[in-house]
């Protein structure tokens, strides 16, 4: 055997489609000393008994960018290597047989066209004509992909290799990881059965072993596995060559031909977590055993769509583990707790269609500090501590298994590994009635006054008129939103200025007493975070980030302190923070003792006395009406509130704060603010210091120099019946011009409303149109909020204001 290197830049983990597509795209960047670690031999684990289904839409514009990628590289791989990937592209069929389902699917072939993949819906009897096996007494209707196909997994990643290895990269199979090296937070090296490797950087491609690799290196991985079935039968009569792959989603199936015969799949409405201790270093090319009681609803399901099934000869019901995480989505990207420890794993089985693109991100990561291009959905730092316990990976794995095919109702909220973090006035919103969801493992009220479980529908959802005697609670008289899941940061010491100067793009050199609106950019100049402060004193600042950006924006924080005389300190469990906004706020601060909250200038905060209990409140309003939030110790909450509805205030959920931040056009990250684009494309340069000295100045310099301008737009819908979700296409004189980003029923403004990003500049009162599973509303076009009570917050600020 071939002796470890003594130092390597990175090395690769895992020899499966993640670590062999990092491996040779960090080689194509120019790491030709890149190694790649296999406990046991190529392809192991997951990636050999994938169905190996590649199909390019997804949720998002990059996801399906991505796979795109993957698309063009297996076919550029066979010219590159002479290597075949055994790519057969004979499309993908989609079928719905309820009409929430055909709603779904013309959703999905509505962001297809915006996103330029070739997708056509189709009658029930043109996808009879396609698929001739299938039963389609019951389809409704289809969607037609022609350019999806498959490969062979063992194919691709021999291919994979191939180019690697011509480019200098090495390969060590039957080299187990038996510990990771880390010095001050940092990798250092790998420690393997073979001996031991220096390196910079490594990139944990581990797949159903990545939890236990990452713990090595104190980082958390959360991910589990569950059994997943597919049914192999020997050839049947009618399967002539190579065919389309079905999706019936409504019977949780996917259906191919191999080898003459049939391949059926399932991902069934809750899956089987494997027990721990399993899947132990032993298991190499193995399979779980048979479940027919366990796969017998599904089989039913199989043989109402395919009576074929009924006299096939089964080959075998192969079960062969898979890794889901707790939202759906893989994990990309360095991890928050050890610098250097890049993530490429918990596929949820859709690993070959990702894995092109995906480990041609990971590695740009590594080589370049971030992805080739926003992949915010599949951050490894976005996951909440608590949910990389065993109990709970367990218990919600199964449940995300089943939702793989679910239709995407707006507001569907998982069941499982709940109440896992509680808001100090848990116990207050349940007793009135408070729907709960949960965010970043919070629970947050999502409503209030309804106690039975909501129909789930496309159509004007169960909790419209509780949301909107929320938003009129707030507009005629006051409402109380608990922002509390906020992240909170405390950046303190005789540097904080400057720090926050270098790292934060905003003016935050502003006395004590102010609140800064603030982003906080990359060198490319778009967005790594957007967050307001409030500096309490020379020395402290208090910054409040993103619920679930808390984590991520930390690590950020931390990996650019060097040589700042400051500590951060994580008080989000610390504090509570209620907002308390509408017309009746003045009123009710005199009634509470604190009349000098009247007295606050906007973008102001102050200390003050509410029942006893100290506040820092802080004029400024994520709904646009008056009002103020206020930060208080957490274990004081429940007081406050008490005299805050006592008052007359009223408490106000998730979905009313939304809906009024879409009315005000105020930008969210995740939503129209992310790494691909800046404070200039989305409206927000006014925020931003001109004399530079912070990261990312020069690139918006430039940006600037090229004059580039706000493509962020708000639409007001014409019709009141029309339901936009978000991701809808934006057409304009027949053409596409961009697509929605955020979307609600806007009750202030009695009609339905979204936010949107377009590549072609419109003027205001533009009529354009939307793309709403299908059919076509009227829309115009605003530039600027929607409704603006007050015309109070988001002012241009100068240097002196």
């Amino acid at each position: 055997m071939t002796p470890l290197p003594p130092h390597a830049s990175v090395v690769v983990i895992g020899g499966g489609i993640m670590g062999t597509s990092t491996l040779y795209h960090l080689a194509k960047m120019g790491v030709s000393d890149a190694i790649l670690l296999e406990r046991n031999k190529l392809t192991s684990g997951t990636t050999w008994h994938s169905a190996a289904q590649v199909r390019a839409l997804r949720h998002s514009r990059n996801l399906t960018r991505m796979i795109q990628y993957s698309v063009d590289l297996y076919a550029q791989l066979e010219q590159e290597t002479g290597q075949s990937v055994g790519w057969i592209q004979e499309g993908s069929l989609s079928i719905a047989t309820s009409e929430d389902r055909l709603t779904h699917v013309r959703r999905q072939g509505a962001l297809a066209k915006a996103f330029g993949i070739d997708v056509t819906e189709i009658s029930p009897g043109e996808a009879q004509e396609r698929w001739p096996l299938m039963n389609g007494e019951d389809v409704l209707g289809a969607v037609w992909s022609p350019d999806d196909g498959r490969v062979s997994p063992s194919d691709v990643c021999a291919a994979l290799v191939k180019a690697a290895k011509g480019l200098g990269a090495k390969i060590f199979e039957d080299t187990g990881v038996t510990g990771i090296l880390t010095e001050n937070g940092q990798v250092r090296g790998v420690e393997t059965t073979q001996g031991t490797v220096a390196c910079d950087a490594i990139a944990l491609c581990g797949g159903l072993w990545s939890r236990e690799l990452g713990a090595m290196a104190g980082a958390d991985v959360p991910l589990w596995p569950c059994e997943h079935f597919y049914l192999l039968t020997k050839p049947i009569e009618g399967i002539f060559g190579n065919m389309a792959t079905l999706s019936d989603h409504d019977s949780h199936l996917y259906i191919r031909d191999d080898s003459g015969g049939l391949l059926v799949g399932c991902f069934e409405p809750m899956g089987k977590a494997i027990k721990p201790g399993v899947l132990d270093e032993n298991f190499e090319f193995g399979l779980l055993g048979e479940d027919w009681d366990h796969f017998e609803p599904m089989m039913m399901n199989a043989l109402h769509r395919l009576p074929a099934l009924e006299t096939a000869e089964v080959k075998m019901l192969l079960n062969g583990p898979e890794s889901f995480t707790p939202d759906g989505a893989f994990m990309l990207g360095e991890t928050a707790e050890t610098k250097g420890l890049f993530l490429g794993t918990g596929m949820n089985s859709v690993g070959i269609a990702s894995g092109g693109g995906a480990g041609m991100n990971l590695a740009h990561a590594i080589v370049h500090g971030a992805t080739a291009y926003d992949l915010g959905e599949a951050d490894a730092k976005r996951f909440a501590p608590v949910f990389n316990s065993i109990e709970h990976l367990m218990a919600r794995a199964p449940e995300i298994l089943g939702t793989h095919y679910d239709i995407a109702y707006p507001g569907k909220q998982l069941r499982t590994a709940r109440d896992l973090r509680l808001l100090p006035l848990d116990a207050e919103y349940r007793a009135a009635n408070a729907h709960m969801g949960q965010v970043y493992g919070w629970e947050r009220p999502l409503y209030f006054g309804k106690v039975a479980e909501p129909r789930m529908t496309f159509g004007r959802p169960d909790w419209h008129d509780n949301v909107a005697a929320e938003v009129h609670a707030a507009h005629t008289k006051a409402a109380i939103f608990d922002v509390s899941p906020f992240g909170k940061i405390d950046v303190e010491g005789p540097d904080a200025e400057a720090f926050l100067l270098h790292v934060c793009a905003g003016y935050m050199a502003r006395k004590p007493g102010s609140v800064i609106y603030t982003a906080m950019l990359n060198e490319r100049g778009t967005f790594e975070s957007d967050l307001t402060a409030q500096r309490i004193s020379d020395t402290l600042y208090r910054l409040f980030v993103g619920t679930n950006a808390i984590k991520r924006d930390l690590a950020w924080l931390r990996r650019h302190a060097d040589g700042f005389d400051v500590t951060l300190t994580d008080t989000t469990e610390t504090y509570a923070v209620l907002g308390l906004m509408g017309p009746d706020a003045a009123r009710i601060a005199k009634e509470t003792a604190a009349p000098e909250l009247n007295d606050i200038g906007y973008f102001k905060q102050a200390a003050a006395y509410i029942a006893g209990k100290h506040v820092r409140a802080a004029r400024m309003s994520y709904v646009g009406e008056a009002g103020w939030e206020i930060t208080c110790k957490a274990e004081n909450a429940a007081p406050i509130y008490a005299a805050l509805t006592a008052a007359g205030a009223v408490p106000a959920g998730l979905f009313a704060q939304t809906s009024m931040r879409i009315e005000k056009g105020f930008c969210a990250m995740g939503h129209e603010l992310d790494g691909d684009v800046t404070p200039i494309t989305t409206g927000l340069d006014f925020a931003v210091r001109k004399t530079g000295g912070f990261k990312g100045a020069e690139a918006l310099a430039q940006a600037r120099a090229r004059s580039e301008c706000n493509h962020v737009i708000s639409l007001a819908l014409d019709d009141t019946a029309a339901n936009p979700l978000g991701h809808e296409p934006i057409y304009h004189g027949g053409a596409i011009i961009g697509e929605t980003s955020s979307a609600a029923f806007g009750h202030r403004a009695g009609r339905p409303i979204a936010l949107g990003h377009v590549h072609t500049p419109v003027a205001q009162d533009t009529q354009v149109t939307l793309d709403i599973a299908g059919t076509r509303f009227d829309a115009k076009v605003v530039l600027g909020p929607i409704c603006d009570p007050n015309g109070l917050w988001m002012k241009p600020l100068t240097p002196e204001s």
